[in-house]
């Protein structure tokens, strides 16, 4: 009886104690090495989360494609199976056709372009996007820069669209990148990115299309011989959520965890900006030759990519394609 005593007025003592909310333990993966810039605006996202909601939402970071590729992380989102991920949508065309439209070629050609047709909230690129994963159980938070991309290969020195011709090119599961190469008479061949350095080691593929800072900081320049800045897609992803982690959380964390991700978001575009012609130096001085096309070049290439803004037109809607031709427009004061 005495124990029973006892242990009835420990059970009240700790009933009376406030009770401390446990910290809700989360995932964050990513394809990127670590040192990129996104793999660092992802460890400033964790630690902004963690320190502005006390401890309560704990995010450990998975870089390099520990979780997967992007493919795999867009499926574990989706499903709840994983809470973050700093996702290359355009890798996601397999879940829904519209996640690379923002990957249409030459959509913008300089920095400035980038900032009023990507980063605009209200665009036809942001909206769709997130309209889109939000179908799929995702939360678009915010987006990062990825790069302008870059063609390299081990073959030749590609100067102009007639080299393209011929060579075989791993791109990510994007319609509109894959169009762009095709039109130009390249073979290509979509593979996870994890799969990447060995294929172009074992010579599996010949080339691949990631910019200065993806090249550089998954090593994937020590197999090969040639870059050239075609700029023909400009890269951008979505730092992601899945709904059921989301909807998990209360509103006060919903809004740390946002301001959050805008935070890491800009932080990571301009560590990159600043960042890019270092690694282009860097590609070089590991015996890459780094080549820049001539205007008229370029030209060539921007007029090739206009085939597949046709060929894609119905896949992602005449109604997107014309809104996103007039925010263009607009950006290069036309």
């Amino acid at each position: 009886m005495k124990n029973f005593i006892v242990a009835a007025l420990a059970a009240v003592t700790l009933a009376a104690l406030p009770q401390v909310a446990s910290a809700e333990k989360a995932r964050l993966g990513h394809v990127f090495a670590q040192g990129n810039a996104a793999d660092e605006a992802s460890q400033i996202f964790a630690r902004l989360v963690k320190e502005r909601t006390d401890g309560k939402i704990d995010i450990t970071v998975f870089p390099n494609s520990q979780l997967g590729g992007d493919e795999a992380l867009g499926r574990d989102l989706s499903r709840g199976a994983v809470e973050f991920a700093f996702l290359n949508i355009g890798s996601l065309t397999g879940l829904d056709p519209l996640l690379d439209i923002h990957y249409l070629p030459y959509i913008a050609t300089d920095y400035a372009q980038v900032d009023k047709i990507f980063y605009n909230p209200q665009g036809i690129l942001q909206r769709t996007l997130s309209d889109t994963l939000a179908k799929h159980n995702m939360v678009a938070l915010a987006y990062f820069e990825l790069d302008f991309r870059a063609v390299t290969n081990s073959n030749r020195p590609v100067n102009n669209a007639e080299d393209l011709k011929g060579l075989k090119l791993r791109v990510p599961g994007s319609a509109s990148i894959r169009s762009f190469f095709e039109a130009a008479g390249a073979q290509t061949v979509t593979m996870p990115m994890p799969n990447l350095f060995v294929a172009l080691q074992q010579g599996t593929v010949d080339g691949q299309d990631n910019g200065a800072s993806i090249t550089y900081n998954s090593r994937l320049f020590e197999a090969q011989k040639y870059m050239t800045l075609t700029n023909h897609v400009y890269a951008m992803g979505a730092i992601t959520v899945s709904k059921r982690f989301w909807d998990g959380l209360d509103e006060a964390q919903r809004k740390i965890v946002t301001e959050a991700a805008q935070e890491a978001a800009r932080e990571g575009i301009a560590r990159n900006r600043a960042a890019t012609s270092a690694f282009l130096d860097k590609i070089k001085a590991g015996g890459v030759a780094v080549i820049t096309p001539t205007p008229e070049a370029m030209a060539e290439f921007a007029k090739i990519g206009q085939i597949g803004w046709e060929k894609l037109t119905p896949i992602y809607g005449a109604e997107r394609i014309a809104e996103l031709k007039k925010e263009i427009a607009a950006a290069r004061g036309e």
